[in-house]
């Protein structure tokens, strides 16, 4: 997409109990990402409740995975109330009216999965697969110029993205989505500090970093 190339930004779900959320995440976009904007949510909480689902009536991976990208519906809404300028966006062909405004858009997960389904190098429909993944896919098909991944605590695995998907940073999928071409930047928002060095309100509830 030339110069109108995003970034795209995954927001991950261990923020979204976080008070100081939507204050520090339109902040640190205001700072730290010149260009269009593609952000993509996490699932949290809601979809930890679909997995103890899954486990206790062996809805199978199949039914969960759509299950669970019904959910991240939700979570892209939750994340267009805190982004009051951000666009609604179903499906990638739709995305060029917020690159030419330069106006960041928050992705449906369920909608553009189903639109890409069964194409090439599509997703498969697996516990293994979470919006880490959904990202990565979503960055790759548009030739992102970067993905960067808004996490509860920083990257114990220092960009090895194998080794981070074994601990739990990223799903295990995710160093395989993101292939070899894509540079991928991970933030711990908890702890990131706006330029003019404002003290920060103490981080609730410890350090998490289960997104999905």
């Amino acid at each position: 997409m030339g110069n109108l190339s995003p970034v795209v930004i995954k927001v991950g779900g261990s923020l979204f109990d976080w008070p100081g959320l939507r204050e520090h995440l339109n902040s640190w976009l205001k700072c730290e990402v010149i260009g269009p904007a593609l952000v993509v949510p996490g699932g949290g909480p809601i979809v930890d409740a679909l997995r103890d689902l899954d486990s206790k009536h062996q809805l199978g991976e199949e039914a969960s995975h759509w299950l669970a990208l019904r959910l991240l519906t939700f979570s892209a809404h939750f994340l267009l109330e805190l982004l009051p300028e951000a666009a609604l966006v179903t499906k990638l062909e739709s995305y060029k009216d917020c690159l030419r405004s330069n106006r960041p858009a928050v992705l449906d997960p369920f909608e553009f999965a189903r639109s890409d389904d069964h194409s090439s190098g599509s997703l498969p429909h697996t516990w293994e697969v979470t919006s880490d993944s959904i990202a990565a896919r979503a960055a790759h098909l548009l030739r992102a110029r970067r993905l960067i991944l808004l996490k509860s605590a920083d990257d114990p695995a220092h960009g090895d993205w194998v080794e981070a998907g074994r601990r739990g940073y990223v799903d295990p999928y995710f160093a395989h989505a993101i292939g070899n071409e894509l540079r991928v930047q991970a933030v711990n928002l908890r702890e990131w500090q706006p330029p003019e060095g404002k003290t920060r309100e103490p981080r609730p509830g410890g350090e998490r970093d289960r997104d999905r």
